[in-house]
């Protein structure tokens, strides 16, 4: 991620009506085709009679930057422009703070009736911040047709809707509970990872390593590090269904699993490095490339910093295991586009949900992101063998349960609020009082 900047936004002209005072304040939606600001569904703001080259400028908020994210943007613009060469692409950025930079901004202009005419956002609970104020079109009839439904495994498909209807087209897929190892480090502590088939192992083997001399767990305790491996020993300790129950609400009837888990967490901070409250991620997992670590848990955004570095190869370097006890889960965490209502370019927006649902572009974007393809028919033939591997296990995982950290599982108020519960204890490692803000977090 970005760090956040100030580098200014231009918002893009505003289309107001010439009586605006007399009419109380109106604002007239730049919807092409003769569209209008209150249009409730994609068929009124659609002009099918359009020519592509009388579509208005299709404005993208997205926050990706820098670095293989932003390589993974121009990719998928470019396949786009291929596909459509006459819609002209005007990408909006906002990055740092984790998409909150984004969101300010794509709020504020949603308050000035003038969004962009799609942004990233996290699929899941995510889209609730608008789908609870009516801001975004269903595109269920005229985006998800049979051939995305057939393509899409069900968990990014569930991820795509609230309540039944499709808002969202996720481009690509993240994995969240691989633990990142360290093979020589390993070997020196005498450590098998394909033993480690539970919590208890993995206990074990941290143990072996500090013996050994290493740093067990290179792990940061920044605030969605600590959201990640909650939910990761959560979903260890309790399974699929108890995560559920708890992610919906019902902490007290599984206190027992709840609170061994946040217990484990606390174990686990032993093995942390000593600098684990100022590192960053990637310093942390920098201790494992550097052999001086066993182990890191993260998402699989990790893998790009061994894929980067010269002559520390997979499989023979490094390599890694699901989080003990969660074989067989692929835990989500996505990126997707979306259809704001009072749209300043509907059919070129339409253009481009339709594509980015598409084989072709999930191939090229995530081929530079580092990402798996939500579809299962992409050509996969280009990818490094670590996202082979993650391709193959997703489409062969028995449950892809959605992040807590990145806004699929929780509403953006349970969130929050779950994230001051781990902020604290990554200070005191107090399970019980995490435990109890827990349950006023979620309950």
């Amino acid at each position: 991620m970005s760090d956040k900047n100030d580098s200014g936004r231009t918002l893009r002209r505003r289309r107001v009506l010439g009586a605006m005072g007399a009419a109380g304040g109106l604002a007239l939606a730049g919807c092409l085709g003769g569209g209008e600001s209150d249009a409730d569904s994609l068929d009124e703001a659609i002009d099918e009679d359009l020519e592509e080259s009388e579509y208005e400028t299709l404005e993208i908020g997205h926050w990706w930057t820098a670095g293989g994210e932003k390589d993974a943007f121009d990719a998928l613009i470019s396949g786009f422009e291929e596909e459509h060469p006459d819609i002209d692409v005007e990408p909006q950025e906002s990055p740092g703070g984790g998409g909150s930079a984004l969101e300010t901004d794509v709020r504020s202009r949603f308050v000035d009736n003038d969004p962009p005419s799609t942004f990233q956002i996290w699929p899941g609970q995510a889209l609730t911040t608008y789908t609870n104020d009516d801001l975004l079109f269903d595109i269920g009839e005229h985006v998800w047709e049979s051939d995305m439904q057939d393509a899409y495994l069900s968990g990014p498909e569930e991820q795509a809707q609230i309540d039944g209807t499709y808002y969202a087209v996720p481009i690509n897929i993240h994995r969240l509970n691989n633990v990142f190892y360290n093979v020589s480090v390993l070997e020196d502590a005498d450590v098998d990872p394909s033993s480690l088939e539970s919590i208890d192992d993995f206990a074990t083997a941290l143990a072996a390593v500090d013996d050994a001399g290493y740093t067990g767990f290179a792990q940061s305790t920044a605030t969605f590090m600590m959201v990640q491996l909650w939910a990761a020993t959560l979903l260890s300790e309790g399974g699929v269904d108890t995560y559920d129950a708890v992610i919906n609400g019902n902490v007290s009837d599984n206190e027992d699993v709840v609170r061994s888990s946040l217990e484990r967490v606390v174990e686990f901070s032993e093995y942390f490095p000593e600098d684990a409250s100022s590192a960053a991620w990637d310093e942390a997992n920098g201790d494992v490339i550097a052999g001086e670590a066993a182990f890191h848990h993260n998402g699989d955004w990790a893998a790009g910093q061994y894929l980067g570095e010269d002559g520390f190869d997979f499989e023979d370097d490094w390599d890694y295991i699901p989080f003990p006890g969660t074989d067989g889960m692929y835990a989500l965490n996505m990126d997707s586009f979306v259809f704001p209502k009072n749209n300043p370019s509907p059919n070129a927006t339409l253009a481009f949900l339709r594509y980015a649902g598409t084989a072709d572009a999930q191939r090229r974007f995530n081929l530079q992101k580092g990402s798996i393809p939500p579809r299962n028919d992409v050509d996969t033939s280009e990818f490094t063998a670590f996202h082979q591997r993650q391709i193959e296990q997703f489409q062969s995982s028995d449950e892809q349960p959605p992040s807590m950290a990145h806004g699929l599982a929780l509403s953006p108020g349970q969130q929050s609020d779950v994230e001051g519960v781990m902020t604290a204890m990554a200070e005191n490692w107090d399970a019980d009082e995490a435990y109890s803000g827990i349950v006023d977090a979620l309950e």
